[in-house]
């Protein structure tokens, strides 16, 4: 249920690469946009690379000092003197690094200002170099606004995923008790009657428990999987019922490797059999439907109600099956999927479709 991580993802979220490239761009974007000739390009590549250091300590200052220990927590009054301080040191530092390096390394001649002269000259000095020290930093505090949000908003969905996959295994953990239960009450009334159908009724049962077990877990089963269960299920019931059922059950499935979340369609099954054929006096009716179609799955389960039984107005919305399945196709299909009841006095139905 989690979205995959991409391979731009991955790069954004590679905190050497950005800074990398970061840099990079700096140095590259600055004197090729800068209107200087093609003489020059390497002298300005030269420039910018002198002063590249004195850029990056400026910015990380800014940004991983000043604005979380400061700005972040309103103690404005501090972060603003160590933002006037630092800049003071910088630009006098980069003006220093571009009259006594890089200028040496461009062939430029002397004289050149001492440090002190720089400091006296701190106007010309700030005048100069504040907006080359601090142009950086302001594109570097977008971006990393820009990538923090991204971080935070994927923390986000992985918490939302890892919570829903948590209530989904929950969900799915309670429906194992519940067909075992079920399960073993038709095996015990079996033995009791002696009954030659017990040894396959334990056959059966063994396949479920495999797959409720071990396909239950997964994401996603083929849908021939997901009708063998169903299968084997209400070949349970009817050797439970015997004569006491009329049980239909219609497949139309052209692909069954195609796809579904497990465990789901079962609920429906199990829940027909407990309120229309348990405690029924007269002959019980179970139709099952699933019918496959292009890009959408539809199933349908009917049953007559027991004829002593009391209408109940909040019909399949109750119990612990129904409203854990509810829940699942929430989960799995949001959005895509369609829930339907019709309930009258004689019967009940469940018509479920789902996008696929």
């Amino acid at each position: 249920m989690q979205q995959k991580e991409t391979w731009v993802d991955r790069l954004i979220l590679n905190r050497w690469f950005t800074h990398t490239a970061f840099w990079l761009t700096v140095i590259l974007l600055a004197p090729l946009t800068s209107g200087e000739g093609i003489d020059d390009l390497w002298e300005g590549l030269l420039y910018r690379g002198v002063g590249l250091p004195t850029k990056m300590m400026g910015c990380y200052f800014i940004v991983y000092f000043i604005i979380p220990r400061y700005f972040q927590k309103r103690r404005y009054g501090l972060g603003i003197l160590y933002f006037v301080a630092g800049t003071v040191v910088l630009c006098v530092l980069y003006r220093f690094n571009n009259v006594h390096i890089a200028e040496r390394l461009a062939g430029v001649p002397g004289p050149r200002e001492s440090l002190w002269q720089i400091i006296l000259e701190m106007d010309l000095t700030l005048a100069t170099y504040f907006f080359r020290l601090h142009l950086a930093t302001a594109a570097f505090i977008v971006l990393k606004t820009f990538k923090d949000r991204m971080v935070q908003q994927r923390e986000i969905e992985t918490l939302k995923s890892e919570k829903a996959t948590a209530e989904l295994n929950f969900l799915k953990a309670q429906i194992h008790p519940h067909f075992l239960f079920n399960t073993l009450n038709n095996l015990y009334a079996l033995t009791l009657d002696k009954s030659d159908q017990a040894p396959e009724v334990v056959a059966k049962l063994s396949e479920m428990l495999d797959y409720m077990l071990y396909k239950g877990q997964e994401d996603r089963v083929a849908l021939r999987d997901e009708m063998a269960h169903l299968k084997n299920f209400t070949e349970l019931e009817a050797l439970r019922y015997g004569d006491r059922l009329q049980l239909t059950v219609d497949f139309e499935v052209p692909d069954p490797h195609a796809t579904i979340a497990p465990l789901i369609l079962i609920s429906l099954v199990e829940n027909a059999f407990k309120h229309g054929v348990s405690g029924a006096t007269h002959k019980a009716v179970v139709q099952i439907k699933l019918a496959q179609q292009p890009k959408q799955l539809y199933f349908e389960v009917r049953n007559t109600k027991p004829r002593t039984a009391q209408p109940d107005p909040r019909g399949y919305r109750e119990g612990i099956g129904v409203n854990n399945v509810r829940r699942q196709l929430d989960l799995v299909y949001p959005d895509r999927h369609q829930w339907q009841v019709e309930a009258t006095d004689e019967e009940y139905c469940v018509q479920l479709t789902i996008q696929t």
